[in-house]
């Protein structure tokens, strides 16, 4: 591995033109096709296997032309104080409202609230339901605005008008802080390196890494109905890995030249070492988000995969285009402990003497080992308690911001119908093997009625044969509290009871009951999905470290990072600690996939650090060093760089708390945190505790397994050979068989 990406890292250093030119192809190929595609909206929901996905589907075959996932909206009307709904000027008001979002293109239906029984007990609020023929990523703006204007009209006539549903759903907004994170990570660089240059060097190809990633899925968006969250999510992951990645190759390089090498030389070594570890790391990010698909949920899938495929780009460009760059660059770029004219006059790197900040840490830990293990495994188990308290369900309009008409339509609809107005439930009853359709519905209407938590149930609705029908509930509960919860059980339970008596089949769906199932499975998917990520990695760092306990205590610190994440998460997005800091204007449930979310991603990031930092540990103990010595050796080159790896990628993942979208709020942080704790925590503390107290058996390895394992030469080991660095073999033996 290492020999042949050496030769990778001076090829492109020597045919950089070439190197370069193929990049910038690739960068213009798809920005072109980005800007010929149309825009990206929300990319259709479906659960498959779930009850309420199984409903869905009936409607669209039994209703023909219903578009049960077409977009809805609820156009909310409220009388001026001391007026009611039904006054004549206010009622005239409503129906001219009606009358004209009925003439749109793409509306299917439109209820007028007087008709339909759509006015509050007291009269102050009204309704109008608006259906549409197609989702709302692919409604027309021409609708859109119709919806809008219709809205104004009715405001300017004196009424409070407000509108919700997924009919002017919009694309999220990052805010400001995205750019405020990648400014520092821009000055994290250049404090780490010292110079202007070798800092713009990792931030120009993470932006073309993402610039393509991104693109690529701009272009494909509408091919593969790739929602707009997942870009978002790709630029995320692709620009803090890219960083980091370009960052550990070039603070390599100028290692390299430190020790004298000449500057070709020094990129092919850099690539062969350090690029060895980027592409290990890299697949175990790879791994983390490609094995989402497991949950089978279309949505999450290609949310992964495409942030994979960034991932892939950030490796591949690590391993070309920056050795390319550093060949453009020359002498610019300075060896390592040498300050650029700007930042230290030019001054010559420092003879070696007093041990740097991270081998006096890493002394320290290996001197009382045991009590830092301890102070950090109680530091993350209490920020993890929170977890304990882990609610889930997804965003609907109660958890947007206020200052939204969303939000507000929200609000008046809970003020005048109740809490569970906003989430109905839609019992689908399959009577089509039934003797008695209408009588086997009646009995559904009556059973449900006589549930707990019900405040309403609908008329039934039918379709031409006569042999579906539609129920609609409404509870007395918030969507997302765990009475309503409950009560999508009871009425699935009871159904049970008459299919048996009935020959009928019993669905609940709606957005509500989605929202259910959809937590249930990714609930269920969980264990499955960390068993084959972490499964996965673990024989893939058994192979790059030849040993078992150091990718065991990789697992193992991995879990304890992600549980005091979700603590964290908890803490502030449910409990609402600190919510104001992070802009949470509604705390609630945490979101359905952040836990599955959270432990693919900040397990693929975790093993980046534990790649990074253990094997140049493992490089020291097998040319000679004894354990705690390798311990400190490791720290002394790599810590000062993984440092500034999780600072850049705490930052780029912080400036996302500034997204308009909870989803993409909650994930920022999270991941920030998640980094946080693993890199400072984990890794710098807890790794060289337990690598101390295990000492020689760390790296323990049984023999039949270790002449089983392939020799990928992380270490470079084979580029020593390939100099006469390897007199006897010794160390290469010492390699392959510890």
């Amino acid at each position: 591995m290492a020999t042949f990406l050496y030769k990778i890292g001076r090829l492109a250093f020597r045919r950089r033109h070439f190197a370069a030119l193929i990049w910038v192809a690739l960068l213009t190929l798809a920005g072109v096709g980005a800007a010929s595609a149309p825009v990206a909206g929300s990319s259709s929901f479906s659960i498959p296997g779930t009850e309420a996905q199984k409903a869905f589907d009936l409607l669209e075959s039994r209703f023909q032309g219903m578009s049960a996932d077409g977009a809805t909206a609820r156009v909310v009307f409220k009388a001026p104080a001391g007026e009611k709904m039904a006054d004549k000027n206010n009622k005239a008001t409503v129906q001219k409202a009606v009358k004209v979002l009925g003439t749109g293109s793409e509306v299917t239906s439109v209820a007028d609230p007087f008709k339909a029984h759509a006015v509050s007990k007291d009269g102050s609020v009204a309704y109008a339901s608006v259906r549409y023929e197609v989702s709302g990523m692919e409604l027309k703006d021409a609708s859109k605005d119709a919806l809008n204007a219709a809205a104004q009209d009715a405001r300017d006539a004196g009424l409070t008008v407000e509108v919700g549903g997924d009919a002017l759903q919009a694309t999220p907004e990052t805010g400001s802080s995205e750019i405020i994170g990648i400014a520092i990570a821009a000055v994290v660089l250049v404090i780490t390196f010292g110079s202007l240059l070798s800092a713009g060097l990792p931030l120009l190809t993470a932006l073309i890494g993402v610039g393509i990633g991104v693109s690529t899925i701009t272009a494909l968006a509408s091919v593969l109905d790739l929602g707009s969250t997942t870009s978002t999510l790709a630029m995320m992951i692709g620009l803090a890995v890219g960083i980091d990645y370009a960052l550990f190759i070039v603070s390599r390089y100028r290692a390299e030249l430190a020790e004298g090498r000449e500057r070709e030389e020094a990129a092919g070594r850099a690539v062969g070492t350090a690029g060895s570890a980027v592409v290990f790391a890299g697949l175990t990010v790879v791994i983390a988000l490609v094995g989402l698909s497991v949950v089978n949920i279309p949505m999450l899938t290609k949310m992964g995969v495409a942030a994979a495929g960034t991932v892939a780009i950030a490796v591949l460009i690590a391993l070309t285009l920056i050795p390319a760059l550093l060949g453009y660059a020359g002498r610019r770029v300075q060896p390592a402990g040498k300050k650029s004219r700007l930042f230290g006059g030019g001054r010559a790197a420092k003879k070696e003497g007093r041990p740097n900040m991270g081998a006096r840490w890493a002394s320290f830990v290996v001197r009382r080992p045991l009590a830092v293990l301890l102070l950090g495994v109680i530091g993350l188990g209490a920020a993890a308690v929170p977890a304990a308290s882990l609610e889930l369900g997804l965003p609907d309009d109660g958890s947007q911001p206020v200052s939204t008409t969303q939000r507000r339509a929200y609000d008046l609809l809970s003020d005048g119908f109740g809490p569970g107005f906003n989430g109905p439930l839609m019992v689908v009853v399959d009577a089509k093997a039934s003797d008695d359709p209408k009588g086997a519905v009646t009995r559904v209407a009556d059973e449900v009625k006589d549930l707990k938590n019900v405040v309403s149930v609908s008329p039934a609705t039918y379709n031409k044969a006569g042999d579906t029908a539609m129920i609609t509930v409404i509870p007395d509960a918030k969507p997302s509290s765990v009475k309503t919860e409950d009560l999508v059980h009871s009425i699935r339970d009871a159904g049970g009871e008459i299919r048996t008596d009935t020959d009928s089949t019993v669905l609940v769906t709606g957005s509500t009951a989605m929202n259910i199932d959809f937590s249930q499975k990714l609930n269920d998917a969980l264990i499955p999905y960390l068993a084959l990520v972490v499964g996965l990695a673990f024989l893939l760092l058994i192979v790059v470290f030849r040993s078992i306990l150091v990718p065991l205590k990789a697992a193992l610190g991995f879990l304890l990072s992600v549980m005091a994440a979700l603590g964290a998460v908890v803490a502030v997005f449910q409990w609402g600690w600190l919510s104001g800091l992070m802009g949470v204007e509604e705390t609630g449930p945490i979101m359905s996939m952040m836990p599955i979310f959270m432990v693919g991603v900040v397990f693929g990031l975790a093993m980046d650090y534990e790649v990074f930092l253990v094997t140049r540990m493992r490089e020291a103990y097998v040319h000679g060093e004894k354990p705690g010595q390798a311990i400190v050796t490791g720290f002394k080159h790599g810590a000062r760089v993984v440092t500034a790896a999780a600072v850049i990628m705490m930052a780029v993942f912080a400036g996302f708390i500034g997204s308009s979208e909870s989803m993409i709020k909650m994930i920022g942080f999270g991941l920030a945190i998640a980094v946080f704790f693993d890199a400072f925590v984990v890794r710098m503390a807890l790794v060289p505790a337990v690598l101390a107290l295990l000492g020689k058996k760390a790296w323990w390895l049984p023999r039949w397994l270790d002449r089983a394992l392939p020799n990928v030469d992380v270490e470079g080991e084979g580029l020593r050979a390939l100099d006469g660095g390897a007199q006897d073999g010794d160390d290469v033996k010492k390699l392959v068989g510890v």
